[in-house]
């Protein structure tokens, strides 16, 4: 176990953190250029038939994917060279293989690169599964503010974005797969995003990886994001040799906690990923099923990862402060029915968390003991830490707990009151608060505390609404912690406020029963149900987990806004960072210099510009009522942890 006790960095931007508020524009056939998007008849697990979209991508050349020379070779790296300027350099020789073919069950051919020890030895593998490229490719964390908070020498610039390094883990005795999964660059096939087909791709790798002459026959996986989402699917698959996973950030159900979050379509976050892919063939359309399928059908059901099925050790990292990625990690701990299974919540981001030394080391302890064989005493690692962010203060890290949510967790109702104030009590007469669908930041109601409190765990919205001028309504709702004059507090990181968000389409407000529980209201979405004039309808609005601590005299703010789609140029900039590596050979030695080559320096490059998804039109017009008081006690549900 380790700590750390302050959040450093200055500036970071992780992935999707300023995405899930809306949708990306573009154009769909621009006047000139010919559409490249087809359908294609796809059979789901269940029988059934979905037609599926596919398009165009980069093309394995482009700057913006950041290929490298396709070529089936084998060579040593040698310690102490480098891959590129300032990287960490290697600190014992390395076997990396090249291109390596693998076939999949139905003869398609993907090839993976492989890095491991210098001997003759079997030795245990961990496997980084994704398209993005496992050589630099179309994301890189040279492309984000900061590097997110990872030095250029904390790692050898051998990993995959978002995977490993096969510097530290083949000098601790692992072999590093990195695959480029069907589709991506050279793989055959079409590209296609997790589902039954994938994670069966990723199980057939896993168990040809386990009859190679250097493997022990434990394969584990790791990785941040898509690799985490990779983890779930291909692990609800049971392979035979999949002996451990690290899932560190990543969702479990892409309808409900990307795509489709509160039932409103939002093409900006699949859309930026493809256009980060590169294929020699067509790439699995997402952004267009997303605006084309709005309800949770066959396609979206095979999204959904079988959580059911992992009863292997799972060494789960999460955090509150990511919008993409927040809810399914901490669903996917929840549900996984292991009895092997750690959670642990940082205060920093994923990828920050993820190449740190202490985290990087506690997860060598726990795949030496479950791929590895060693004895280690890992399993008296305690099951649950968390962290409380503390805004203003020092944040609470690696505090020990029995599980999530919170045993102790008491739930609270903050009933809203018609001066905008939030009330332990509910009001006698009911009242309306209203705004129009122009007024971007909505209303908010705010509550002083009288005590220190904390609250970690899952907020909701009770809310009864209408709709003035329109048959639906889309919401954001989102909580936040000021100070004791009113005032937002800038994250240490950031710079920007911390905030808890959820989102609702209301014509979707109808909850899946099964899935549902008090604390953490799930849509069906099976169904859209329109508003009448006047009507006035209860909705439940899920707000993902949080955990802050609030002192005496600071705020609760909780604000409700038309949903609208933000900026493009908010999200990282992929594919726009330079990345300098040698001409010729993989490493180098930095004393001796030798021609370089630039890759990288277009972010804006997209394989079929004409194709992009655009905004799907707002279903906010007129005016937005919210009922408080009286037989409409709309309320906020919060978290509140007792003291131990």
């Amino acid at each position: 176990m380790y700590k750390r006790k302050k959040r450093k960095l200055k500036a970071a931007v992780c992935l999707g953190s300023l995405l899930a508020m809306g949708a990306l524009g573009g154009v769909c056939g621009a006047e000139g250029n010919a559409s490249t998007v087809v359908t294609m008849p796809k059979v789901m697990e269940n029988g059934k038939t979905i037609d599926v979209y596919y398009r165009k991508g980069l093309s394995p050349e482009a700057a913006r994917a950041r290929g490298s020379v396709f070529k089936t070779e084998s060579m040593i790296l040698k310690a102490g060279t480098v891959r590129m300027p300032g990287a960490k350099p290697l600190s014992c020789d390395i076997l990396f293989e090249k291109d390596v073919p693998v076939t999949l069950r139905d003869g398609t051919v993907i090839y993976t690169d492989i890095f491991r020890p210098v001997d003759e030895a079997k030795h245990p593998a961990i496997m980084a599964w994704s398209p993005y490229g496992k050589e630099i490719g179309g994301q890189w964390l040279d492309d984000v503010p900061g590097r997110s908070g990872v030095p250029v020498d904390a790692v050898s610039g051998l990993q995959k974005f978002e995977g490993p390094d096969p510097a530290y883990w083949v000098a601790h005795g692992y072999v590093i797969i990195n695959p480029d999964s069907r589709g991506a660059y050279e793989s055959g096939g079409n590209l296609n995003y997790w589902g039954a087909e994938n994670a069966n791709d990723g199980k057939d790798t896993i168990e040809w990886a386990a009859k190679q002459p250097w493997s022990n026959g434990k394969i584990g996986m790791s990785g941040n994001s898509w690799l985490t989402v990779s983890q779930w699917f291909i692990a609800g698959e049971q392979p035979e040799h999949l002996a451990a996973i690290a899932p560190w950030e990543g969702f479990v159900d892409h309808f409900r906690e990307t795509a489709n979050r509160g039932g409103i379509a939002n093409p900006v976050f699949p859309e930026l990923i493809f256009g980060t892919f590169a294929s020699r063939n067509l790439i699995e359309d997402q952004p267009r099923m997303v605006v084309t399928h709005t309800l949770m059908d066959d396609y979206w059901q095979d999204k959904i990862a079988k959580l059911q099925n992992i009863h292997i050790p799972a060494y789960v990292v999460a955090s509150y402060t990511n919008p993409v990625h927040t809810h399914g990690t901490f669903a996917g701990f929840r549900q996984i029915p292991s009895k092997d299974k750690w959670l642990r919540v940082h205060n920093t981001n994923e990828w920050m968390d993820y190449y740190q030394p202490e985290p990087v080391e506690e997860l060598r302890k726990f795949f030496d003991h479950y791929l590895g064989g060693v004895d280690n005493d890992w399993e008296k690692t305690p099951r649950v830490r968390i962290s409380v962010l503390d805004p203003g203060h020092e944040d609470v890290v690696d505090r020990v707990e029995k599980d999530f949510p919170l045993p102790q967790t008491r739930y609270e109702k903050l009933y809203l009151q018609a001066d905008n104030s939030l009330s332990a009590k509910p009001a006698a007469k009911a009242a309306s608060v209203a705004y129009p669908v122009s007024q971007p930041f909505g209303t908010s109601f705010t509550m002083t505390f009288d005590k220190d409190t904390e609250l970690t765990g899952y907020t909701k919205l009770h809310a009864y609404v209408e709709a003035d001028g329109s048959d639906d309504m889309e919401l954001v709702v989102l909580t936040e912690k000021l100070d004791k004059d009113g005032k937002q507090i800038p994250d240490k990181m950031t710079g920007q406020p911390i905030q808890s968000m959820g989102f609702l389409r209301v014509s979707q407000r109808a909850l899946d029963k099964k899935l549902s529980t008090d604390y953490d209201p799930v849509l069906a979405s099976t169904k859209e149900e329109l508003l009448q004039p006047g009507q006035v309808v209860p909705v439940d609005i899920a707000i993902w987990p949080m955990g802050m601590k609030y002192h005496k005299g600071e705020k609760l703010r909780l604000t409700i806004a038309p949903y609208q789609a933000p900026d493009r140029n908010t999200v990282p900039p992929f594919g726009k960072a330079k990345v300098t590596v040698p001409a010729d050979g993989y490493t180098y030695d930095p004393a001796k210099p030798v021609a370089m080559k630039t890759l990288g320096g277009n972010e804006t490059e997209v394989g079929a510009p004409q194709d992009v998804v655009a905004v799907p039109p707002s279903r906010n017009k007129g005016k937005h009522i919210l009922h408080v008081g009286g037989k409409y006690a709309s309320y906020l549900q919060v978290p509140v942890i007792r003291e131990k």
